[in-house]
C-alpha cells in the first residue's frame, strides 16, 4: 500500500519521501506545514485504496460503475479541489503546453460538452464489450481511455490508475497487493508518459500504450514470484537449521546463483563479484560451509561448491 500510494502521488508531483507517506499513512502527523497539500494527497490516496478494498467485498462487485469512478476521484482530490468539483465531471476546457512561451499544445482532451457522452459510451464498453476481452488488455484499455477523455480538473492520472487496479483486482489479479504499476510508472516516467502519449484521440493506435502496459504489469509480478522464492528459500532454511541464519549480502547473492548455477568455482568468482577479492568470497564460503549451507567438492584448483 505504501509503494502503491507514494509512486503514484509522486509521479504527479508530490516531493514526499517514502519515509514520510509511510508515516503518515500510518496515522502520524509530521511536522510539515509547508506541504499541507502534498499530506492531503498521501491521505487521500490512502482513503482511497481502503474505498477500493471495500468494493471488491461488496455482494455484486462484477463490473465497474459510473458510481465507483466518481467515487475513486471524489476520494482522491478531497479537500484539494472545490467541493463542486470533487466526484464531477469537469465543464471547462483543459489543455497541456511543452511551454508558456511558444504555447505549443501536447495534449488536447474533448471538450467539457463531450466528456458526459464519451464516458457514457466508455461505461457502455465496460459493461457488456469489455467483458469478451482479455482481463490484462482490458485493464490496459481502462487506465488510456481514462487518461484520454481526462474527465475531472483534477486527479486523472491517479484515478485512471486506481481504477485499472481495480480491474485487475475484480479480475483475480491481487495477489495480496505485492504488486504495484505505480512504482514501475514512477521509476520509468518519461518511458510511461511516452507510451500513454500514443493515445490521444479516439481511433489512435492502442498497440504501443498496451505493449509498455503488459510489460510493465509482467516486471512487477515477476517481482512478486521472486520475492516468494526467496522467503520459501529463507522458511526451508530455518526449518532445516532449527532457526534463524544470519547472512551477509553476498551470502544471499552465492545462495541464489547456486539455485539457478548448481556451483561456483573460483574461476567464476570474479565475473559473479567483480569487485571483490578471491579470500572474501572464500571467506564466506567458508563461513556458510560452517552454517550447512553450501559444502565443498574436489580438491585444490578443481575444487567447487554446491548447495547441501
Amino acid at each position: 500500500m505504501a509503494r502503491t500510494i507514494h509512486h503514484s502521488t509522486h509521479i504527479e508531483g508530490n516531493n514526499l519521501t517514502m519515509e514520510e507517506a509511510q508515516k503518515i499513512i500510518a496515522g502520524e502527523k509530521p511536522h510539515l506545514e509547508e506541504k499541507r497539500r502534498e499530506i492531503q494527497e498521501i491521505i487521500n490516496y490512502r482513503n482511497m485504496i481502503k474505498y477500493i478494498e471495500g468494493y471488491q467485498k461488496s455482494e455484486e462487485p462484477d463490473s465497474i460503475n459510473e458510481k465507483a469512478i466518481l467515487e475513486i476521484q471524489r476520494l482522491i482530490v478531497d479537500r484539494i479541489v472545490p467541493v463542486d468539483e470533487a466526484g464531477r465531471y469537469r465543464t471547462s476546457e483543459f489543455v497541456t503546453t511543452r511551454s508558456s512561451i511558444t504555447g505549443e499544445v501536447t495534449f488536447l482532451p474533448p471538450q467539457p460538452e463531450e466528456v458526459t457522452i464519451q464516458m457514457e459510451s466508455f461505461l457502455e464498453w465496460l459493461k457488456k464489450e469489455s467483458r469478451m476481452t482479455n482481463s490484462i488488455i482490458k485493464a490496459g484499455i481502462i487506465q488510456a481511455e481514462l487518461a484520454r477523455i481526462h474527465p475531472f480538473t483534477e486527479g486523472n492520472g491517479r484515478t485512471a490508475r486506481a481504477v485499472c487496479t481495480l480491474s485487475l483486482y475484480l479480475e483475480g489479479y491481487d495477489f495480496k497487493r505485492f504488486f504495484s504499476l505505480d512504482e514501475y510508472y514512477d521509476r520509468d516516467a518519461v518511458g510511461y508518459y511516452a507510451a500513454l502519449g500514443t493515445y490521444q484521440r479516439l481511433g489512435d493506435d492502442l498497440s504501443i500504450w498496451l505493449e509498455y502496459f503488459t510489460q510493465g504489469l509482467a516486471h512487477e509480478l515477476l517481482k512478486v514470484k521472486q520475492k516468494i522464492l526467496d522467503l520459501s528459500r529463507d522458511q526451508k532454511l530455518k526449518r532445516d537449521l532449527g532457526g534463524q541464519v544470519v547472512l551477509n549480502g553476498r551470502q544471499e547473492y552465492i545462495l541464489k546463483y547456486l539455485e539457478d548455477n548448481k556451483y561456483i568455482n573460483n574461476s567464476k568468482f570474479r565475473a559473479v563479484f567483480p569487485e571483490v577479492s578471491d579470500d572474501t568470497v572464500l571467506r564466506d564460503l567458508k563461513d556458510m560451509m560452517r552454517k550447512k549451507l553450501v559444502k565443498k567438492q574436489g580438491k585444490t584448483k578443481a575444487a567447487y561448491y554446491v548447495l547441501r
